[in-house]
């Protein structure tokens, strides 16, 4: 019979945490289903096996250390050997938790304001100012081609430069799962 005391850790953990472990899944796993499942195994795991934590301290990140190893497990028995990758290990409070995609994207708004003019208008403009390129090209003077190209480049150039500030880590849906600076002198992060 379960532990009345550990049904009720289980259930606050669960009204705590429910939400930021399913956000940290959804960063891995795009599938809201898949990211449903895994929580609900996270859980039976935690309500399994809450009598062998022995350091209540560390509670948070016994239970992310758990969500990681879920996540890792849903990959293998997926057949993404070839895409898995190490999740980080020292996974921070959950109110604390690092987004690299959005880290990354506000190294690249700054990024844009080093690039040279014509780039960092059509990259504001179509990006940011939401225009399309057909309305960047009237706006410019260009043609549509011609706008086309200039976007294009501008983005070329931006991953040319955040390719040389950073080692960027992905996940098979192209997010960013981690990244780490090459220079500490890196003038945009």
């Amino acid at each position: 019979m379960d532990n009345p005391s550990n049904i009720n850790v289980v259930e606050n953990l669960w009204n705590d945490l429910s939400k930021p472990l399913k956000g940290f899944i959804k960063k891995h796993i795009k599938n809201s289903q898949d990211a449903d499942d895994i929580l609900q195994n996270v859980f039976y795991k935690i309500h399994n096996n809450i009598d062998s934590l022995k350091d209540t301290e560390r509670l948070h990140s016994w239970v992310y250390s758990i969500t990681r190893n879920a996540i890792m497990d849903f990959y293998r028995e997926h057949k993404y050997d070839a895409i898995l990758t190490e999740l980080p290990v020292d996974i921070i409070d959950d109110q604390e938790e690092i987004n690299a995609n959005e880290e990354i994207a506000e190294c690249l708004k700054a990024m844009i304001y080093y690039l040279p003019e014509k780039y960092k208008d059509a990259i504001i403009l179509t990006e940011f100012q939401n225009l399309t390129q057909k309305e960047l090209s009237v706006k410019m003077g260009l043609s549509v081609s011609g706008a086309k190209s200039r976007v294009q480049r501008a983005r070329v150039k931006l991953k040319e430069m955040l390719l040389g500030c950073c080692n960027l880590e992905f996940d098979h849906f192209g997010n960013i799962i981690d990244y780490q600076h090459k220079n500490k002198d890196c003038k945009f992060c």
